[in-house]
């Protein structure tokens, strides 16, 4: 039995080879190019979750102060970006929520409390708010420093800003 000479399918063999690369190459684009549209959607839905349970955090303290005209019945946590730190650049949409959620709770001591009197409680609160590290996902920390907390139309309004944690060495 012979075997046949391979200079013959030179042709042959080298366009298969530019069909199998053809499609490799197309597979990781369409890959890529899936994955970034996920990635996308992923920090849609994350960011539709947190206002969905904001507005239901909002419904139900609304209800339940419906009647008391002087108090603050929901709390707005804001997240400034830094445009001069390069720190706050690398939180994704989950982290974003996570502290806004944090943050809220913290504050949740202000809800029902009277806009008249909330000066009082306010300055106890900055100081023990200030500089508050919070861990994100489990393996992120973030300093919380808030710059401005504001009552509009009986609800607290806090914006801040989220620097990523440094330890200290020593």
């Amino acid at each position: 039995m012979r075997v046949p000479p391979f200079e013959r399918f030179t042709r042959l063999m080298a366009a298969s080879a530019y069909v199998v690369l053809g499609t490799i190459i197309g597979a990781m684009l369409y890959h890529a190019v899936f994955f970034m549209n996920f990635n996308a959607l992923r920090d849609t839905n994350t960011e539709l979750e947190g206002k969905l349970s904001e507005y239901e955090d909002r419904i139900e303290k609304l209800d339940q102060f419906k009647n008391q005209h002087t108090v603050v019945k929901s709390i707005m946590t804001i997240l400034l970006d830094g445009k001069d730190d390069e720190s706050d650049k690398n939180l994704d949409e989950q982290s974003k929520l996570a502290l806004k959620t944090q943050l809220k709770e913290d504050l949740s001591v202000f809800l029902g409390t009277s806009i008249y009197k909330i000066n009082s409680n306010a300055e106890l609160a900055r100081l023990l708010l200030k500089h508050k590290n919070y861990i994100v996902g489990g393996n992120k920390e973030y300093t919380v420093e808030i710059h401005t907390v504001l009552v509009v139309d009986n609800v607290l309004q806090v914006w801040f800003v989220a620097k990523k944690y440094d330890r200290p060495l020593g």
